[in-house]
């Protein structure tokens, strides 16, 4: 049985306009010369402004809304009123006092693999192995280490090359490539790179000879530093076992890595998104748009609006197609061109309201100033959402005097010491940091003691959270970290 009522509904939808806003805010600048060259190309009403250009809009003649025959739908007095299509490049706000920065070039040279290939040419080798050895060194990873099994290459050389081969001969030719520049590549483990380059060493003295045996007999307790096991093992005295450990830490654990690919595009140098400059004790903010172009409407198209506008009427199906077309065009323009001028202010209004919450840090860059910041404390202090705060935050940097810095660098959580006042778990990492780096490497403090440390020091943190503090600086546990003297 069919029903009919009536229910009211609270619902809440995202404009076009405030979808191209929040896609604009999460692209950092390096990605946003490319957006708006995206929208140039698909919209023809929108031109760039050449910086030698005055920054006038053109005057339009616009159609009479009285004329016969000119609907209201194609009223264009809305789409091109001058005061609507501001100029969001705001030059005063936007580029650095001093801008003069300049790309600095860099030369190409040749990547890893084609060094190693090119030593093949000169090897001693048949045709054939030379082509087995070319697909050997096409395994090889950027660390110069060959991962996979000789088995499952010789079974891909079969079906992709045609050439029936074995574990054997494949290794036969490795061990050619072994002997190549740098030394180590070409190994299947740490193990086998590490003997490689101690074995090519000139001067085979007794310190080598004990390094050789460590690293062939002894390497699970040598990466272990399970140094006393060693000693007792070999018969060595403390001095001897320090110098033969010294001897192995010169040696180079990935020989791939001191190779740059010369074509690799990730490794560009970071954009940042903001400039901070300190100068006489005052701060100067800006956004580094040296490289976003301005944007205006076409002249070409407003002359065309010009000229229709002493039509009589729109009478014509193609003429009202035309003004249609421009009509959506200008609307989505305008909403381009103001979607940049508000993410440019809200870009200024947080970076500024982060700056203002860390002033102090930002003066001399020292971490113990900087103070426990939330994304719901910079929201609070801009009227925004926190939401449009993590955008902000989310792969954005900052150029400053000491330095290039992500701004999610800047946010920690806090907690309160002894005496009840709030710091930063950044400046706790770092107390814990030095301690580390302070601590006697025969004996390495730890996690326990390091507690115990904190706790002197006003900080009441729990073993476990140290261990996580010290994960996330990098720092390995107690008994990696022991040394010799």
């Amino acid at each position: 049985m069919l029903k009919q009522r009536l229910q009211q509904k609270l619902l809440q939808k995202l404009s076009p306009q405030q979808i191209q806003m929040i896609k604009l805010l999460e692209i950092p600048t390096m990605l946003l010369e490319q957006r708006i060259k995206k929208e140039l190309e698909e919209n023809p009403i929108l031109e760039e402004v050449e910086q030698s250009e005055p920054q006038a809009e053109p005057e339009l003649v616009l159609p009479d809304d009285n004329k016969e025959g000119n609907d209201d739908e194609f009223s264009l007095e809305d789409y091109m009123n001058d005061d609507d299509i501001p100029s969001y490049k705001l030059y005063s706000n936007n580029t650095s006092y001093e801008d003069t920065r300049e790309e600095i070039p860099f030369s190409t040279g040749i990547s890893f693999h084609e060094h190693l290939e090119n030593q093949l040419g000169m090897a001693d080798l048949t045709e054939r192995e030379k082509q087995l050895g070319l697909y050997l060194i096409g395994n090889i990873d950027e660390d110069g280490y060959i991962r996979r099994k000789l088995a499952a290459i010789a079974d891909d050389i079969a079906f992709s090359l045609g050439i029936e081969t074995d574990e054997d001969e494949l290794e036969r030719i490795l061990y050619v490539i072994q002997e190549f520049d740098p030394l180590g590549v070409g190994a299947r483990d740490l193990q086998e790179c590490l003997l490689i380059q101690i074995k090519a060493k000139e001067q085979q003295d007794e310190i080598t000879k004990i390094a050789y045996k460590i690293l062939k007999y002894h390497f699970d307790e040598f990466i272990k530093k399970h140094y006393d096991k060693i000693a007792s093992k070999l018969n060595l005295t403390e001095e001897k076992l320090k110098q033969a450990i010294d001897e192995i830490l010169k040696l180079n654990p990935k020989p791939g890595g001191s190779f740059t690919d010369p074509y690799d595009q990730s490794a560009q140098h970071i954009i940042p998104d903001f400039i901070l400059d300190y100068e006489d004790g005052e701060f100067r903010l800006n956004l580094n748009s040296r490289n976003v172009p301005e944007l205006r409407i076409s002249k070409e198209y407003a002359d065309m609006l010009e000229s229709y506008s002493y039509n009589k009427e729109f009478s014509n199906s193609q003429e009202r197609e035309a003004i249609a077309f421009v009509k959506q065009k200008i609307e989505s323009a305008k909403w381009f061109i103001d979607a940049l001028k508000q993410r440019q202010n809200t870009l200024l209004t947080t970076m500024q309201a982060i700056l203002d919450y860390q002033k102090e840090y930002f003066r001399d860059g020292d971490e113990s100033k900087l103070k426990p910041m939330i994304l719901k404390d910079v929201a609070e202090r801009t009227g925004l959402d926190i939401s449009t705060i993590s955008r902000v935050a989310n792969s954005k940097y900052i150029q400053t005097h000491f330095g290039i810095f992500p701004l999610k660098h800047f946010f920690s959580e806090g907690m309160q010491t002894d005496s009840g006042e709030e710091v930063s778990t950044r400046e706790i990492k770092k107390i814990l940091a030095e301690c580390v780096d302070n601590e006697d490497k025969r004996t390495p403090l730890t996690d326990e003691e390091l507690m115990e440390i904190l706790k002197g020091k006003g900080y009441p943190i729990a073993r476990r959270t140290v261990a996580k503090y010290r994960e996330q600086l990098g720092i390995p546990v107690a008994r990696l970290r022991k040394e010799l003297n």
